[in-house]
């Protein structure tokens, strides 16, 4: 008799294990307003060529650099910000001025394996120190995903993608490098903070 009091207790403690994991990924899972909103999409995967968000904090209205690429893509940065963690972030925006659709080249991720395994990115960017004479490329999570700007593909005629990238930074007397992106032109660019 206790091996059969015994088995229905553990069935009831199984039981309400499972209920109450059932109900606690429920209730984190709840979006706990209107489910009719449909959630935002990141700057990395936009696709509306709508109004784009005002620059953000730390960037100006006019482009720091235009840097010229093919097909009609121009990359446009419009910040370069030093921050106290070590890290220079580079801001912009990715235009299409073209007539027609663009694929985003398979070498503007650069040639490194990891970085290639994760899809289309900025990768390939380096920041070039010459006063220093040395080179910094977009940092890579522990994972081997480029810091910057990743998943599209193609950006529309006319569309504006925001991008980031970001590097180790330069020593603090340095201010000025040269930005660099595979297929585009190079341009100088000021670090600012």
């Amino acid at each position: 008799m206790s091996i059969r009091f015994t088995a229905k207790a553990r069935r009831a403690v199984v039981a309400l294990t499972v209920v109450a994991g059932v109900a606690l990924g429920m209730a984190g899972c709840g979006g706990g307003g209107d489910d009719d909103q449909k959630p935002e999409s990141s700057a990395s995967n936009s696709k509306e060529s709508g109004p784009q968000p005002s620059t953000q904090e730390g960037q100006s209205e006019e482009p720091m650099a235009e840097l010229k690429g093919p097909d009609g893509l121009l990359l446009q940065i419009t910040s370069a910000e030093r921050d106290s963690g070590g890290f220079v972030t580079v801001n912009g925006n990715l235009k299409n001025d073209g007539a027609k659709g663009v694929a985003i080249p398979a070498s503007l991720s650069g040639n490194e394996t990891e970085v290639i395994r994760n899809g289309r990115s900025l990768g390939g960017a380096t920041l070039v120190d010459s006063k220093g004479k040395k080179r910094y490329y977009v940092l890579r999570d522990t994972d081997g995903r480029p810091l910057t700007t990743t998943g599209f593909s193609t950006v529309k005629a006319g569309e504006t993608v925001p991008v980031f990238l970001q590097f180790p930074a330069p020593p603090t007397d340095t201010t000025e490098v040269t930005f660099q992106l595979p297929a585009f032109a190079a341009a100088p660019i000021q670090i600012s903070g």
